[in-house]
This record gives structure tokens, sequence and C-alpha cells, in this order.
């Protein structure tokens, strides 16, 4: 080996070793994930079906990173069943939380059982159809807020929120999926940030907006609105998460604000317990 050739690979593992030696130093809460198990219902949207993912496989993943809580999300191939969150929410324990689908008359004591079993907020797909029941959407999210303290989360481009932002802003509390997805969403999200909304910092490789500057512009609203997720295993993205996704937030935001995202923000949106 050359004397090149070898610095250069001396300085690759010095910076492994320096991004391993984060990893195991940062504490995160991954706040949007996806645990896809075919051994439990999953419908095909938009004639995609998704593949299997098990809790192994996602674990095996993201626990080099420093993951050690977070919120399981059902994605729109999942529909209204639960049957595999509350198989996975007791193995993973204390920390850990479930994000759902519900129908619209979905019963106030069905609302209590999942709250027991881990689910702390309830998800809008609307990011591919059109937002055509807004009142129904407000309906729900306010009684499931009264009901067990949910919050409610819209994945959708925020764009399309625009003639909604009044109604939306008086919920008592709602997360947008994925940075508001659009560049033409930016607006619209910070408008939603200054009434108290949280953002999910997750989805780098599917959305179509300025990450960095979208981010800075986000914290510098609110330094609380921030929470942090891996978006894994990534379904229908162009790019999946990488590694290079934290180290982005990092220095985007710096080590404070950066911490507040992956850590106390999500846990008090969730309102998790440490794990």
């Amino acid at each position: 080996m050359s004397p090149l050739t070898r610095r250069s690979a001396l300085t690759g593992l010095a910076t492994l070793a320096a991004g391993s030696a984060r990893a195991q130093k940062r504490r995160m809460f991954d706040s949007h994930c996806h645990i896809i198990d075919h051994r439990f219902p999953i419908i095909a949207n938009q004639g995609y079906m998704p593949p299997h993912f098990p809790l192994d496989d996602y674990l095996a993943q993201t626990r080099p990173l420093g993951v050690v809580g977070g919120a399981v999300v059902s994605g729109s191939f999942q529909g209204n069943d639960q049957t595999y969150l509350a198989d996975v929410l007791p193995k993973l324990g204390p920390g850990w939380v479930g994000v759902t689908q519900v129908a619209n008359d979905v019963a106030d004591a069905e609302i209590v059982r999942l709250n027991g079993i881990g689910v702390r907020a309830m998800r809008f797909n609307l990011f591919r159809g059109q937002i055509d029941s807004m009142d129904e959407i407000v309906a729900l999210a306010t009684r499931a807020h009264a009901v067990a303290g949910w919050h409610a989360e819209l994945y959708v481009d925020a764009a399309a929120l625009k003639p909604h932002v009044a109604r939306i802003a008086k919920l008592p509390q709602i997360s947008i999926d994925h940075l508001g997805m659009t560049a033409a969403g930016v607006p619209v999200l910070l408008d939603l940030v200054a009434a108290g909304a949280k953002v999910k910092a997750t989805g780098f490789g599917r959305v179509k907006l300025d990450v960095p500057a979208t981010l800075e512009a986000i914290a510098k609203a609110s330094p609380n609105a921030l929470v942090f997720g891996t978006d894994i295993p990534s379904t229908r993205a162009e790019r999946p998460f990488a590694a290079g996704d934290i180290d982005l937030v990092e220095k985007v935001l710096g080590r404070e604000l950066a911490g507040r995202a992956m850590w106390e923000n999500p846990l008090a949106l969730y309102r998790a317990k440490a794990a």
C-alpha cells in the first residue's frame, strides 16, 4: 500500500470512528418510522404494496444511530389496522409510541383502548388525495384530543392547506410530515408553526424543497417546532434515509437545536417517557 493510499484509508477509518463515537453519545427519538410486517393486514395503495420490513430489520438499521425511542407510524398501506401496533409496541417497550389511522366514526371507547396500547396520535394521509373533508378532519382531531390527548399528524403538501390555515391553527396540536413536502408549502408551514404546529424533519429524499433552508427557517420561527425522524424504510421515496441526513440536521441547526429536534421536542410532542 502506497503512503497516499494508506493515508486515505486511515482518514476514512478515522471518519467512521468519529461517526460511531458521535452515535454512541447521541440519544435519538425517531419521530417517524414504519414497521411493515406481512403477518398483519396490508392493502395496496394506488397499486403499491410495500416490501416486508419487520421490527428486527428496523432495529438493526437504527440502533447504531443512537435511536432509543420513537413513533411507529401507520402508512396508507396499513389502513385502519392496529393489530401490528398491538404486536410491536410491547416489544419495543418504554419510549415508543404509535401513530395510527382511524375511521371518522371511531368510537371514543376505541380511542381509549388504543391509547392504552401506546397510541399517541392519529394520522391523516392527504398527500395522494384532495382535501375535501376538512370538517371531518377538524371534528375527529378535536374529539381525539379531548378523549385521549392525541394530536393530529398531516401528511400533505402544505401548500394545499393554505385555505384552511385559520381552522387548522385552532386545533389543540398538529404536526406536519416531511417538512410539508414542497417549496410552495413552506410559507404556509411557517404560518402554522407560528400558531404552534410541529414539523417533522423527515423524508429528505422525498421532498421538493431546499432542506437546509427550510430547517433553518422553521427553527428560527420556533426552536421547539422541529422533530426529527428517519422515515425508514422510506417507502416510495426517491432516495431512502441515509445517516448523512442526521449530519445535515446537526450542521444546519447546531448541536443544541439539533438535540432538541432529536430528543426533547419529540418526547414532549408524543408525551413519551425517556427510554
